[in-house]
């Protein structure tokens, strides 16, 4: 495993194994994650201040051409249930999703969205680069989803869901912002039964860093 020294670069991940972390550093910084998603390097666990990351392969990834609308979400999308709206509650968005993974796990302590991962992320918020997509219903939030906008490729990160297909409603509006904006690839990262059923796909990691190599300006 690669130890991160105070220069943050991170290795080629062509080489890494695949089956656990690339690096191992101490700490969390806006410009250590930008520097990372620019190398197909995510962080993923936390243990006291040490940060592991991470470069899977395969990576799932959603091409937004691919995207599955099966017949009761396009009947949700159809009746607007939900207020959609974009960056309005970001570190709601994040905490939200913090405690929906506490939820899900074995142990109520195990997410990796913890307090440096929400400072950190909230920072890169307010730099304009992490952005969160919110479903809202009478005045609550009740779903939504975050990530990392770079050049031309979306980084999700996690999402959640207070009421049923509040989390996909939030997906489909991330396609449809992706598209419009000229993006083709969202990266989901983990392969899980709920993205495939929504079109997302897993694909060797040598393919999806080729991707990335042409979306993003790559350092």
């Amino acid at each position: 495993m690669y130890l991160l020294n105070d220069s943050d670069q991170f290795p080629s991940p062509e080489n890494c194994p695949v089956d656990e972390p690339v690096a191992l550093g101490l700490g969390l910084t806006p410009e250590k994650v930008i520097n990372a998603y620019r190398k197909g390097i995510f962080p993923w666990e936390a243990r006291n201040e040490w940060i592991f990351w991470w470069s899977p392969d395969p990576r799932m990834i959603l091409d937004v051409n691919d995207f599955k609308i099966s017949r009761s979400l396009r009947k949700t999308l159809n009746r607007r249930i939900f207020d959609m709206r974009r960056n309005t509650a970001f570190a709601e968005v994040i905490r939200a999703c913090a405690t929906s993974l506490r939820k899900k796990q074995s142990r109520p302590h195990d997410t990796w969205i913890t307090a440096p991962f929400i400072k950190t992320y909230t920072e890169l918020h307010r730099r304009g680069i992490a952005h969160s997509v919110e479903s809202w219903q009478d005045g609550r939030l009740v779903g939504g989803l975050y990530g990392l906008y770079l050049d031309n490729m979306f980084f999700g990160e996690s999402m959640f869901a207070f009421k049923p297909d509040a989390s996909k409603v939030a997906l489909a509006t991330l396609v449809y912002w992706m598209r419009d904006e000229g993006v083709q690839y969202i990266d989901c990262q983990q392969e899980t039964p709920h993205l495939a059923s929504l079109g997302a796909k897993p694909v060797p990691r040598a393919q999806f860093l080729r991707w990335l190599h042409k979306e993003i300006d790559y350092r």
